[in-house]
């Protein structure tokens, strides 16, 4: 594939994407455009944009799209996107935002890698999971930082967020089969969508991503 990149990556919550996303984007210097950080960077900020999305967010529900797709729109009509590509990691999550965002950028995605992990899997990856207040690193029950819950690279708070607490596991979990499984067929149908099994060794999975990028015709 020849830029602009423009790549998609599904997956369950806890699946891996975000770690993925970020291997990707440094090997292939494309911005790696996070729905999660942007949302969780308006809720600290308290932005009418935050606080509209923190209700919705801390119940595990998923954020309206109407809050959402224009704050994604946006991001990607910046120059960087625009003259490299982009890499979406939790957007789009439903067949309507994915209609949306077509309707909005012509072409707008060339690739959909669906990252598959069991169900039992990402309940015990993100029940465990803890993430840094301060700049998102995330860390384990049994991958502590070394000073006990304070990161590693800021000193910051590392905390259990609200939407990996067992509630809101179980309603995203039930919310992605609902509506954003359905994404999977019909990308499936456009001809763009690669499954790749995300439950191995790290170095494996990113190989495999590359594989499919590479096999992708401009």
């Amino acid at each position: 594939m020849n830029k602009p990149f423009r790549i998609a990556m599904l997956g369950k919550q806890g699946a891996g994407k975000g770690t993925q996303c970020s291997r990707i984007s440094e090997q292939f210097q494309i911005p790696h455009v996070s729905t999660g950080d942007m949302l969780r960077s308006a809720v600290k900020a308290g932005t009418e944009f935050g606080l509209r999305a923190s209700e919705f967010m801390e119940r595990g529900d998923l954020v309206p799209d109407e809050v959402i797709i224009g704050a994604v729109v946006e991001r990607l009509s910046q120059d960087d996107a625009v003259n490299s590509g982009y890499l979406l990691d939790g957007f789009p999550r439903t067949l309507a935002q994915a209609k949306a965002l077509d309707s909005a950028i012509d072409q707008a995605v060339k690739l959909v890698i669906n990252l598959e992990v069991a169900t039992d899997v990402v309940l015990e990856r993100l029940s465990s999971r803890r993430v840094c207040e301060g700049c998102g690193r995330t860390y384990s029950v049994s991958n502590p930082p070394t000073s006990p819950w304070h990161c590693d690279t800021c000193g910051g708070d590392v905390v259990q967020r609200a939407d990996d607490k067992p509630e809101a596991i179980s309603r995203r979990l039930a919310l992605y089969d609902e509506l954003t499984s359905p994404l999977i067929g019909w990308y499936s149908e456009k001809g763009i969508l690669v499954t790749v099994e995300g439950s191995g060794d790290l170095d494996i999975v990113t190989s495999n991503i590359v594989k499919a990028i590479h096999s992708v015709e401009a």
